[in-house]
């Protein structure tokens, strides 16, 4: 055979043995950090307080807000729910409108535009879960019991996003 002939099969040859080759010298590929989620357990009780008035989370996370009301009066009488408001959210007037929303577990829904998330209203000894994404802008974010004059009894908080 004429060497012509032998340098492209060659080629060919060194590049089929070293395709199923490791290099070990290479680097890892790098992936992005994966931003672990955040948990909360709220509780709520007749004293119409809820356990943690601060809730810190980073931009974009994966949040779960978990609530259970401790308390032991009637949802008739003390229900609670835990209502996250938009940055840009109007607190008074949302709470107002809230007053007469007992159909819709007082979150009015003239006014969901402004909610970021919700749990149902609970009966005492009753909980329930709400999942969301932190928001992305930075910044503190009101949430509340929604129930007649619950905020203003002092059962609110907020939502840091950093």
């Amino acid at each position: 055979m004429k060497t012509h002939l032998l340098l492209p099969l060659l080629a060919a040859s060194l590049m089929l043995v070293g395709c199923g080759q490791k290099n070990e010298s290479a680097a890892p590929v790098a992936s992005a950090p994966v931003a672990a989620g955040a948990s909360f357990e709220l509780t709520a009780n007749d004293s119409m307080k809820f356990n943690l008035a601060r809730l810190e989370v980073t931009a974009g996370q994966d949040v779960t807000v978990s609530l259970t009301n401790m308390g032991n009066m009637p949802k008739v009488a003390m229900g609670h729910n835990w209502v996250l408001l938009k940055k840009e959210a109007d607190v008074k007037a949302f709470n107002d409108a809230a007053v007469m929303a007992g159909a819709t577990d007082y979150v009015p829904a003239a006014l969901a535009s402004q909610v970021i998330a919700h749990t149902k209203l609970l009966g005492p000894k009753q909980s329930d879960e709400v999942k969301f994404k932190a928001p992305m802008e930075p910044g503190e974010y009101v949430f509340l019991c929604s129930f007649p004059a619950h905020y203003l009894s002092g059962m609110k908080g907020v939502l840091v996003v950093k």
